[in-house]
């Protein structure tokens, strides 16, 4: 008898586990929290790392259809203050297959996943916020906020951040915390008024006077971009209108040397203000017929571009691991090091991002000689970059 695996959260990670777990032949039924056809544009783009990139081909799936709507972006210019280009980074790849980093919007990505489930067989079933469950030695029940119960033999707990699942795994555990950066972003939609780097596939990332800004020009001449303002205080709902949000970002980039302002009034809307949270080392992540990947599991900094990427492995090994006989305890053995190593990494490179009018100088000063002593060997994200399942 097919064993059922219900899986809360149809964002990246709950979805590539479905597949995961129906490749291994279990029965997966996807709960989403959201209503059908709404889409989360928090985070307006990602940028999915050529290691998440090649774990989806060992579910069979194909990377090139999947990211049909981004472009590669192999490389990454690092800006100082006074706009100078301070070093140019590879951002991973190419692999054997020419496969390298891509950058897509969320959405599109979401889009793509759920197709591929679709035709898999994969049911998603939308509205569904997961509000309890309850474990027996024959199986797991779960309960959602409109009432309704389903039962499965496995629950995953996929639903991000603040989790529900990994609460009741967790009573005491730990809870997000604002790290004192917001965050923003959009697709410019008219032509921008400043002299740009349009070099195909280049990220550009800049340390402004007042905030972190980066940008990207795409294949159609639109330029993508994000921001991280610094903030006593996490955002709250109704803190900006759309019109004063978009407004405040272009006010904190008017003075820098960088094309950061002439971007964002390029742009209709800018979305967010939305909070970067940090979460603590979780001490449980499973128990009998229980278990948590993703971002529910670790949270990985934004600045470490490996949120998708840990998640997609996440999906990879439990996979594997339930096909094996390696099971729940197997799957943590095996990417819990890993995954609390590339936190650490990411939490880091975050850091930098508020350094202050007097660290920034120094901080301009000494990265392009820091960069060539880092890199003179290779990548040193190599062990992030060119693991292999």
């Amino acid at each position: 008898m097919t064993k059922i695996a219900l899986i809360v959260g149809g964002g990246i990670a709950g979805t590539v586990t479905a597949l995961a777990l129906h490749r291994a032949g279990w029965q997966p039924r996807l709960f989403e929290s959201h209503p059908a056809g709404a889409a989360d544009e928090r985070g307006a783009f990602l940028t999915v790392a050529v290691n998440g990139l090649t774990a989806l081909r060992a579910l069979d799936l194909d990377p090139a259809r999947l990211l049909a709507a981004g472009f590669p972006t192999p490389e990454m210019a690092m800006h100082g203050v006074s706009g100078k280009k301070l070093a140019v980074l590879p951002l991973g790849g190419p692999a054997a297959d020419g496969t390298v980093t891509t950058t897509i919007r969320r959405a599109d990505l979401y889009r793509s996943l759920h197709e591929v489930a679709a035709e898999r067989g994969i049911p998603i079933e939308y509205g569904r916020r997961l509000t309890g469950y309850t474990e027996t030695s024959t199986g797991v029940q779960a309960s959602f906020d409109d009432g309704s119960l389903a039962r499965g033999d496995l629950l995953v707990g996929a639903d991000g951040l603040r989790s529900r699942t990994r609460q009741i795994l967790n009573p005491a555990g730990p809870e997000p915390t604002f790290l004192g950066l917001l965050n923003a972003g959009g697709f410019s939609t008219a032509p921008v008024d400043a002299e740009l780097d349009r070099t195909p596939g280049l990220m550009h990332m800049a340390f402004g006077r007042k905030a972190f800004f980066g940008w990207v020009p795409a294949p159609d001449g639109s330029v993508w971009w994000f921001a991280n303002p610094p903030s006593p205080t996490a955002a709250r709902p109704g803190d900006f209108t759309p019109e004063s949000w978009r407004s405040y970002l272009i006010e904190l980039f008017r003075d820098d040397e960088l094309p950061a302002a002439a971007i964002i009034r390029a742009t209709d809307v800018a979305i967010g203000p939305w909070n970067t949270d940090d979460l603590r080392r979780v001490p449980v992540w499973r128990s009998e017929r229980v278990v948590l990947v993703g971002d529910a599991a670790h949270a990985v900094a934004p600045s470490a571009g490996q949120g998708a990427a840990m998640a997609i492995e996440d999906a990879v090994v439990l996979g594997r691991c339930l096909a094996d006989g390696g099971g729940l305890a197997g799957y943590e053995r095996i990417r819990r090091p890993r995954v609390e190593k590339v936190v650490t990494a990411g939490r880091r490179s975050g850091s930098g991002k508020t350094a202050g009018p007097i660290g920034s100088v120094v901080r301009d000063a000494m990265l392009p000689l820091a960069m060539k002593m880092l890199y003179r060997k290779g990548n040193p994200q190599g062990w992030i970059l060119d693991h292999r399942l």
